[in-house]
């Protein structure tokens, strides 16, 4: 293991050695926030339990909705957002606090206090009080951006358009969502950009009263991480990253990709329903089961399961497939009840408990928020259409089923501004220099490993783990021992793996699932909460029973 042992210094020491090693322009751009600095008046959390028996504790921290250049309130600007809060305390003495995101962008975070703190090993809860949050604009966090509650509405239009005039209604139907976001969501839509909640993030250290935080980011998290790093590189003590979002592609360019893991993701189920035929009857080959699969998406376009489930409502079950292996159970029999016994309450069951539904709104209108002004987007539609048509042919599984859930971006009301880059030329802004962890699955289907690598490369003292062979988005923390060990070794003590090729550690993902042949009840926690955001399937052990 390479080592930066923790108490070898005094923290002065350390953070001056920290700033003394940064670019000059790096340490010099580092903004000092200005916010209320009263301590956080913790409590019970009244809206929301701990997921086992933890202490739950919640407050609420104010911030400048509008951010100057210095991470201050904009000149002029006095409109704040209150920043819903969680903890969970240290069963010991606390020496540490990690700052938790789950991901999205758009995800509620303060349930993730919980998840973290009881999935990490005794010797992190001794010493760690956990705080998750919900980011600006979502969740308890006032004000809440809105949309449109029956956007969701069951039976949805196809997201494949069968022509030239379908394509136009769903076109419609994207640009009237847009104006809905602008219509119900009042100024903060203006000021919803990753390094809004960066700064948010740091606000939060500063009423924590810490000179320097540490970080877990799962999905989008990795990515408001490395913009956080970035911004405040000498408030950074650990910077823990899994299930990356690469940052060569702004958000455009990164669905695209999306879209083909989710694909190659998929073919990983269909190969997995194949080799367990006589649980599931779908077929003994993978192309035998996907087959399967898009004939029933074909049927359900002219009879939804239960006047219920379509195929844009199955596309809502079917892409949880992608993001956590321990979800194929669940998925390939309800597949299997559908084609093979016309049962559609299994596949209704998923799809309440996967499926997006007025509750979606707020969620829906956060990632909106965030991806359509974090970079530009075209305006043109028939480069939008051009493009999709290009990945359908190669990965018809979700291609224009992610278009469309991005396309209110094409008329958004809320300015863009220029991605977030860092790193090497083009882009201006330094990389964060300092310790961090990379951890990434190899089959991932939400966020491509490529991403893994590629973030490693930008950020110079990063070590990277890699699962070779997991299918889960979110690996740090979930029952992979060699993962945790690693994590647990860096959050404890600053020990990286030593460095090499490549990956500096590989960890063998563990075995796949064992099929079952009856399964009607969804497990309750297993929902997809973004695109870009942490599936709670992977935290249910209940999944792998």
């Amino acid at each position: 293991m390479r080592a930066r042992t923790w108490a070898t210094a005094s923290t002065g020491a350390i953070l001056a050695s920290l700033v003394a090693a940064l670019p000059a322009q790096a340490a010099e751009a580092a903004p000092a926030t200005r916010v209320d600095l009263r301590a956080l008046e913790w409590s019970p959390c009244e809206d929301i339990g701990p997921v086992g028996d933890e202490t739950l504790e919640c407050a609420t921290l104010t911030v400048p909705m509008a951010r100057g250049d210095d991470g201050g309130s904009a000149r002029g600007q006095d409109a704040t957002v209150d920043l819903a809060l969680s903890r969970v305390p240290a069963t010991g003495t606390a020496e540490h606090t990690l700052l938790v995101n789950p991901g999205g962008p758009g995800s509620a975070g303060r349930m993730w206090a919980s998840h973290t703190h009881r999935r990490m090993s005794e010797e992190l809860r001794e010493v760690y009080d956990v705080v998750s949050f919900d980011p600006r604009g979502v969740g308890a966090s006032n004000p809440a951006v809105a949309c449109d509650p029956d956007f969701f509405t069951a039976v949805r239009p196809d997201t494949v358009p069968a022509g030239p005039d379908e394509e136009a209604a769903l076109l419609d139907r994207a640009e009237a969502h847009a104006q809905a976001c602008a219509d119900n969501s009042g100024p903060i839509l203006e000021h919803m950009r990753t390094e809004d909640t960066a700064h948010d993030m740091d606000a939060i250290r500063a009423a924590l009263g810490e000179e320097r935080i540490d970080y877990l980011g799962y999905s989008y998290g990795t990515y408001l991480g490395t913009v956080y790093s970035a911004l405040y590189p000498e408030r950074v003590r650990a910077l823990v990253l899994d299930s990356v979002v690469n940052p060569d592609h702004p958000w455009y360019d990164s669905n695209h990709v999306q879209s083909r893991a989710l694909d190659r993701a998929a073919g990983a189920f269909f190969a997995w329903v194949a080799r367990h035929d006589d649980a599931y009857g779908l077929g003994g080959t993978r192309e035998e089961v996907a087959d399967a699969y898009y004939a029933l998406r074909e049927r359900l376009g002219t009879a939804p399961a239960a006047d219920t489930v379509g195929p844009t409502e199955l596309e809502g079950v079917a892409i949880v497939v992608a993001y956590s292996g321990r979800t194929w159970p669940a998925v390939a029999s309800a597949l299997s009840a559908q084609v093979n016994d016309d049962d559609p309450a299994p596949l209704v069951d998923l799809h309440e408990t996967y499926g997006d539904d007025a509750g979606s709104d707020n969620g829906y209108a956060g990632y909106l928020a965030v991806q359509c002004t974090d970079s530009h987007w075209p305006k043109d539609w028939d480069t939008w259409r051009s493009d999709t048509e290009d990945v359908h042919e190669d990965a018809p599984f979700m291609a224009w089923h992610n278009t469309w859930y991005n396309a209110p971006c094409a008329t958004w009301s809320a300015p863009a501004d220029d991605w977030f880059g860092v790193g090497d030329t083009p882009y201006e802004r330094p990389a964060y220099s300092g310790d961090a962890l990379v951890v990434h699955a190899t089959g991932d289907g939400a966020t491509p490993v490529e991403g893994a690598h590629a973030l490693h490369r930008r950020l110079t003292g990063s070590a990277l783990v890699i699962e070779d062979g997991g299918r889960t988005h979110g690996v740090a923390l979930t029952g992979n021992t060699c993962v945790d060990e690693a994590v647990t070794a860096y959050l404890l003590r600053g020990e990286l793996p030593e460095a090499g090729p490549g990956a500096d550690l590989t960890c063998e993902a563990g075995p796949e699932p064992r099929p079952r042949e009856a399964q009607r009840e969804p497990t309750p926690d297993l929902q997809r909460i973004g695109p870009f955001g942490l599936d709670r399937a992977s935290d249910s052990a209940e999944m792998v029973e």
